[in-house]
């Protein structure tokens, strides 16, 4: 088959256009069928990115191809002699990690978003020329990107190649005046891009990252799968997201969760980026190479349903922070401050009743990825109620002498590049540790029964105790022999969350209304803004006290908007359910905790 030739230009900055040039060869003679993906691998969603292509046409020896739109996502270029040329215009104004982004402080893009796929040669090689933008904003930018030099100095403009359409669209691209440090991790060179206004401590961030990448490295087994990798990030005011490719990764993060100079401390907020970190890191081989058999090969024309996303993204939430807490780049108390977050945020929702881990995979195009107000009533989610299924599996293997991390093991080995079928993770728990965990795990998976957490993590040397949360942004807690005992007292809720409306002046706007609470009983719904509470004005900042501080057992009469029209409901406050997970550490069980929290 003969090379397919791609030129992408950021043309016009200001607009938020690139501009694609498009050379086949050898076209098909009956028409050449063109076609952009409608998703994107590790982003479980139809985004249709077609839509952002607004100019097309084609050329056979400098003389106009009639192309007709073949489907949403297709263009059929009618039989030519010789060359077939493509040329087009994206619009790219998504700053997300999915997608494509370009104005005059940088240009970013994912290949399924601009790179047209030339249907019957999908397997020929891919020459892609990067070239350098005209406008004068833009003249001190560079490249960062994993795609193999073609020609092209590293970090420059220039040509790059990859071995067929697949490898091309899986080597995002940033263009800018971006910040670069490298690192080297087992062999390997990395390198850090950071991509808009910041003062992080990139040597800070080197030898964090550098710890993380060589503790997954050694989890798997040294050689490293790739040759070089790098972590392209976009810093702005409070973005948050990551995206896996098979060399590289896309994240996007606030200002505040990267390292300052002179700070060694770890905060929340930076710990999150290198959990962030480490998750995607973790999928270079949990998902971009073991991976579902449906995706063995991907079909980018529409969805691919599978039931194991509770095992490529929740193994993975498992084993991100707990690489952490591994390395020491974290204490054992905030490792446990995250997994009673996940604990509590999975126990919150109702939606854990009604749908398996194994739905929730499944039904990730339309749900998951599709979330409205009354998602927490109705979806569970694969990645946080996945994580704890993964301790729970772990504390399981560990009772027969095996582990997760030997199943990670037994699935690098058997499934490095063959697709993992529907229910082999069953079969491989069953070698390890015996038909009864098969059937425990798929208890699991497929019924809506809660694992036992509270077992497993007695098993790790950690009690669990349920408690009523302090408000709506109680996510659950960590507590020693040392600390005083949580209250027994429940507070009353309504069974509600709510934000502050700017549009209203700050009032309360409810966003979750939970369903069977009270909230829900009297007739609030999601999108109402609370005015009044027994004939008192209400705010974003104070309604959770005034419910707290009503009389038990009487009611409240709220006055609500919902859209224009004002309403009022009676409402009676109830005890919260204990949905807060509390995890105590035990002063005698130091040594479990220590075979646990540093893979001993």
């Amino acid at each position: 088959m003969s090379c397919q030739h791609y030129s992408i230009c950021p043309a016009d900055p200001a607009g938020h256009y690139f501009d694609v040039r498009l050379s086949i060869p050898r076209p098909d003679a009956a028409g050449q069928l063109l076609r952009l993906p409608v998703w994107i691998p590790g982003s479980y969603m139809v985004r249709d990115f077609s839509r952002n292509i607004v100019e097309l046409r084609a050329l056979a020896a400098g003389q106009p191809v009639a192309v007709e739109r073949h489907s949403k996502s297709e263009w059929l270029c009618a039989p030519c002699e010789g060359e077939l040329v493509v040329e087009y215009r994206v619009y790219a104004w998504d700053l997300s990690v999915r997608s494509a982004h370009l104005d005059t402080t940088h240009g970013f893009f994912n290949g399924t978003s601009v790179f047209l796929e030339v249907v019957g040669q999908s397997e020929s090689a891919c020459e892609v020329f990067l070239e350098k933008p005209s406008h004068p904003e833009c003249q001190s930018w560079r490249v960062a990107t994993a795609l193999p030099e073609a020609g092209a100095e590293r970090y420059g403009f220039g040509g790059y190649r990859a071995s067929n359409y697949d490898e091309l669209i899986d080597h995002p691209v940033e263009m800018g005046d971006f910040d670069l440090a490298t690192f080297e991790a087992c062999g390997v060179s990395h390198d850090i891009v950071l991509s808009g206004r910041h003062s992080a401590d990139m040597d800070r961030l080197c030898r964090d990252l550098k710890t993380i990448c060589e503790h997954h490295i050694r989890f798997f087994g040294e050689p490293a799968p790739v040759d070089r990798y790098v972590f392209l990030t976009m810093v702005t005011g409070d973005g948050y997201g990551g995206l896996e490719h098979r060399a590289s990764t896309a994240l996007m993060t606030s200002r505040r969760s990267l390292p300052r100079v002179g700070v060694d401390s770890v905060d929340k907020h930076y710990r999150n980026f290198l959990g962030l970190c480490s998750h995607e890191y973790f999928h270079t081989w949990n998902v971009k190479r073991i991976k579902p058999a449906v995706f063995s090969p991907f079909d980018l024309s529409g969805e691919q349903h599978t039931r194991l996303l509770w095992a490529f993204e929740g193994i993975t939430s498992y084993y991100d922070d707990l690489a952490l807490v591994r390395t020491g780049l974290i204490s054992q108390r905030d490792y446990l401050e995250q997994l009673a977050q996940t604990l509590s945020r999975v126990w919150r929702g109702r939606g854990r009743f009604r749908q398996t881990v194994t739905e929730s995979s499944f039904d990730a195009w339309t749900r998951f990825y599709k979330q409205d107000e009354n998602a927490p009533n109705a979806i569970v989610s694969y990645y946080a109620k996945g994580a704890v299924i993964a301790l729970c599996l772990d504390a399981l293997l560990q009772q027969s002498g095996s582990s997760l991390d030997q199943l990670m093991a037994l699935l690098w080995e058997r499934h490095a590049e063959v697709g993992v079928g529907e229910r082999e993770i069953e079969d491989y728990v069953a070698e390890l540790a015996g038909e009864p965990a098969r059937h425990t795990l798929c208890t699991w998976l497929y019924s809506t029964e809660d694992p036992d957490v509270a077992a497993a993590l007695e098993q790790f040397g950690v009690s669990l105790n349920w408690r009523a949360p302090e408000g709506q942004d109680d996510w659950g807690s960590v507590s020693t022999d040392n600390d005083a005992a949580p209250s027994g007292a429940s507070p009353q809720t309504i069974g509600v969350r709510c934000v502050a409306a700017p549009e209203w002046g700050g009032l309360a706007k409810l966003t979750v209304v939970y369903e069977g609470e009270p909230a829900h009983r009297a007739g609030l719904s999601a999108g109402d803004v609370l005015v009044a509470m027994d004939g008192l004005k209400v705010t974003a900042a104070d309604w959770e006290s005034r419910v707290a501080q009503a009389l038990r057992g009487q009611p409240i009469r709220v006055h609500a908007f919902r859209r224009d029209e004002l309403m009022a409901f009676d409402v009676v406050p109830e005890p919260a359910a204990r949905t807060a997970a509390e995890l105590r550490m035990a002063s005698g069980s130091e040594r479990l905790r220590q075979s646990w929290l540093r893979g001993q």
